[in-house]
């Protein structure tokens, strides 16, 4: 095992390349900005814009520009934030790594490694690229990041006459928990493991829901606006009314039609949702994600460490007397031993503390107690640090222990083995075995003497305790003579001292997470690369699983047969990242819209891909992060239910904009179109229009879009993702509140002509005051405080509104004409028209929503 000769690294460095993480092509920002620019509900906006300016309404220009500015600024910041989910895959790479070359020693740069080279790797190493293992000793990998795995895996070395198998490979980017080995490089770059998360990631994700909703609404606003625009050009030519007057008449009517104000209600709603999440410990890396949130129809998640703690923790201790659970969390050895549900007193039960002692001497953990990290943290094995947790819980200070207990020889675990052996000597002298590992080894005649009917009730515990998805560990002891040679020479003849179950639990919130998920209608799907009998039991105690079903596809199923929907089932285990990538495309086929968490590089591409991606914060890799729309910063997977509220508020209160935006400029459209044949020539003209547009869509409307989550907001199924952001039953209410409004401003207009008063001004009031009394009586809540911007800008419209009458300034630029005091009735009663109509209208929609479902 010489390793490479110089000419052969300068051949395959040649072939290969160097072995780094391909960057992501830099795209020029002005090539960001024209793909902005060409979003349908933008280009009504910029032309809205243009025909403001034209019609020297200098505000509403201002206006419609920020909002497309912001927009496209925010859009130009996402893209180039998602470029770096590609890039962060480089951060796991090794700077250097020792390598052997023609028999010598040495380091070189991580990235100029290639295949055939000889890395030697330690405690603490990061795998700097794909290998296969000739020598290893005690080595224990942590590949959860790639993997999914709960506990670190043991590794062996490769069998000369054997196959490469997951036991003798390394993968880049894992971490050696323990041992060492010497391992030669396999793959590197876009060949290796993390190559191919990387090719997977390069796939842009598309446009969020809410973003292809809009764009739809954009281009059937666009040819509405512009036809009845047209026809009431026409209409107003024909009865003789100047060209020039009708044109800009037209143009304004395009302005006050087009809802230019809803990208500022959308940004604004989503800002203000982010704000929330933020203070909820949900950190929004993309704002269009917050209502998309609210659009998921599957949850898609990891188990380790997101619907689990991540840290293993012994549940269950079994002896041929007595069966015990411990509770607790984590690490810390605080906790209960309860037999038959009550707490066990000191004294009692010693084959139990016996037990956990010899399992706490059979240990290379150690527990670190709260510092820098407020709770409790372990080095070593997760698995034996789980051990020292539960033994004291029953009062057994560890360091006191190894303190009068000395090792004085050892047996190191491994793969083949599969146990665990030390010896000790007591403070009289007298030695002691103990030998911890696998049921399936320990409870063998050949290490443990006893009664076969006390093995054969051992083992069916171990099947039992396995079925339900524990890591199960034998725990035995012995007295040999003498101090023998090898630590391994004491595995005979021990008598068994019982069986420790171990877990990785679910987190306290995660259950009524998944049961909060069914009652909003959302599909929790588990997607894990730890093991189906984990997978489903975890399932199972959380509720995924539900009726009976115990269905659990592994990847192998799914490779097996390529045909087979994978929408059918609720959890997957032993999935690679290809997989769980093949799982969220399968969901979206179907027309899902799909929400995926995970904290690991192999949930990087998954996270990339579904509609809203939802990484770790305080747990998840970097990878992990950068690939998420929203990242958890307390890592806490009920958070996702707050969000999905969240998304859901936002996206009502832009349906709720929209009834009230296209209603009254439905309305408005109406009044120009149907006035003349109440025998009111111009009903409006263009800088009333403008003016009533500004005060309605500008200030109000955007106040509304932060209007608190309506009673059952959770308790309802999401909207199905083809739905139109018009639909369900949407237009049906723009047209019903645009004809109130019409009606009771045409009167208005009709009377005020009939008697001889300023009608013109009279009708441009109660128009604005039935669309106020229209945006007050959409609130879910008449009287909350939880939006106080809504009645105060109804309040300054209407003043607002009172100005352009009675201010002698706006008076000229509007054309308007004062009215006495009495007749400011009119508007008032158009007011409380329109809020009763808003009343009725959200009964009546109420009432459909509840006949269709």
């Amino acid at each position: 095992m010489r390793g490479l000769t110089r000419e052969q690294v300068r051949e395959r460095l040649a072939e290969h390349g160097p072995n780094v993480v391909r960057q992501a092509r830099r795209t020029p920002v002005w090539t960001r900005v024209t793909a902005q620019l060409r979003d349908p509900l933008i280009l009504v906006l910029l032309a809205a814009a243009v025909l403001t300016a034209l019609t020297g309404d200098p505000a509403d220009t201002a206006v419609i520009v920020f909002v497309v500015a912001v927009n496209t600024l925010v859009g130009v910041v996402q893209e180039i934030r998602a470029d770096r989910a590609v890039t962060a895959l480089s951060d796991l790479s090794v700077p250097t790594v020792r390598v052997v070359r023609e028999g010598t020693e040495g380091e070189v740069a991580a990235a100029d490694l290639v295949p055939g080279d000889i890395v030697r790797l330690d405690e603490g190493d990061i795998v700097p690229a794909d290998a296969v293992l000739y020598e290893a000793s005690g080595l224990l990998v942590d590949e959860a990041a790639l993997t999914g795995e709960s506990v670190p895996v043991d590794k062996s070395a490769l069998d000369p006459a054997g196959a490469t198998t997951a036991d003798n490979l390394l993968r880049a980017g894992t971490v050696i928990m323990r041992g060492r080995a010497l391992a030669e490089v396999t793959a590197t770059g876009a060949h290796g493991a993390l190559g191919r998360i990387s090719a997977l990631m390069q796939e842009r994700p598309g446009p969020t829901p809410l973003q292809r909703r809009l764009a739809h609404l954009g281009r059937v606003l666009a040819a509405v606006v512009v036809g009845l625009c047209l026809l009431v050009f026409v209409l107003g030519l024909i009865r003789g009314e100047p060209t020039e007057s009708m044109a800009v008449t037209a143009i304004s009517l395009a302005v006050a039609a087009v809802p230019e104000s809803l990208p500022a209600v959308v940004t604004l709603g989503l800002a203000l949702g982010a704000r929330r999440m933020a203070t909820r410990h949900a950190i929004v890396r993309n704002l269009p994600a917050v209502e998309t949130l609210g659009s998921v129809t599957v949850l898609a998640t990891d188990k380790t460490g997101t619907l689990t703690e991540g840290r293993m923790v012994a549940e269950r201790v079994w002896t041929a007397r007595t069966t015990a659970e411990l509770t607790g969390r984590g690490y810390a050895p605080d906790g209960r031993v309860l037999v038959d549900g009550r707490p066990l007193d000191d004294g009692f039960a010693p084959d139990i503390r016996e037990l956990l002692t010899a399992a706490s001497l059979c240990n290379d953990a150690t527990l670190v107690p709260p510092g820098t990290d407020p709770e409790w943290s372990a080095l070593g094995d997760p698995t034996e640090a789980a051990l020292l947790a539960a033994a004291g819980k029953v009062g057994i200070d560890c360091a006191v222990l190894r303190e009068e207990y000395p090792r004085v020889a050892e047996a190191p675990f491994d793969s083949d083995r599969k146990r665990m052996t030390t010896v000790h000597r007591d403070h009289d002298g007298r030695l002691r075995a103990v030998l911890k590992g696998a049921p399936e080894v320990v409870l063998s005649p050949r290490f443990v003497t006893a009664d076969p009917d006390h093995l054969h009730a051992a083992r069916c515990e171990a099947d039992l305790l396995a079925a339900d998805g524990y890591r199960v560990l034998a725990v035995a002891t012995g007295r040999p003579d003498a101090l023998p040679d090898r630590a391994e020479d004491t595995e005979q003849g021990m008598s068994l001292l019982g069986l420790i179950a171990i877990s990785d639990p679910p987190r306290e919130a995660a259950r009524a997470t998944v049961a909060a998920c069914h009652d909003a209608g959302v599909t929790p799907v588990m997607i894990t690369g730890d093991h189906p009998s984990t997978a489903r039991a975890v399932a199972t105690r959380l509720g995924i699983l539900r009726d009976g079903d115990t269905t659990v596809l592994t990847g192998a199923d799914l490779d097996n047969d390529p045909e087979r929907d994978p929408t059918t089932a609720r959890v997957f285990a032993r999935t690679s990242p290809e997989q769980k990538l093949t799982i969220i495309q399968a969901w979206q086929a179907r027309g899902d819209v799909t929400a995926m968490t995970g904290d690991g590089v192999n949930d990087g591409p998954a996270l990339r891909r579904a509609d809203i991606g939802v990484a770790m914060g305080g747990r998840g890799t970097e990878v992990a992060r950068q690939a998420a729309d929203l990242v958890l910063a307390d890592d806490e997977i009920g958070t996702v239910v707050v969000a999905v509220e969240e998304g859901r508020r936002v996206y009502d209160n832009i349906r709720r904009f929209l009834v009230y935006g296209l209603s009254g400029g439905a309305a408005e459209i109406a009044v120009m179109m149907l006035g003349p044949l109440l025998g009111l020539p111009l009903p409006l003209l263009a800088a009333q229009i403008l003016w009533i547009n500004l005060l309605t869509h500008g200030l109000t409307g955007v106040a509304l879009g932060a209007e608190p989550a309506g009673p059952g907001t959770m308790r309802r199924a999401p909207r199905p993702p083809e739905q139109s952001i018009l639909g369900d039953g949407l237009w049906q209410r723009i047209l019903r509140l645009g004809l109130c409004v019409t009606a009771i401003s045409l009167a208005a207009g009709a009377w005020g002509d009939q008697t001889g008063r300023a009608w013109q001004s009279l009708l441009f009031l109660t128009l604005l005051g039935a669309q106020l009394g229209v945006v007050t009586g959409l609130r879910t809540r008449l009287l909350t405080r939880a939006n106080p911007f809504l009645p105060i800008t109804v309040l300054a419209s209407a003043a607002l509104g009172l100005a352009g009458v009675y201010v002698p300034m706006l008076r000229d630029l509007l054309g308007t004409h004062a009215l006495p005091a009495t007749d400011l009735l009119i508007p008032l009663a158009g007011a409380a028209v329109g809020f009763l109509a808003a009343r009725a209208d959200r009964w009546i929609a109420a009432r459909g929503t509840r006949a269709r479902g």
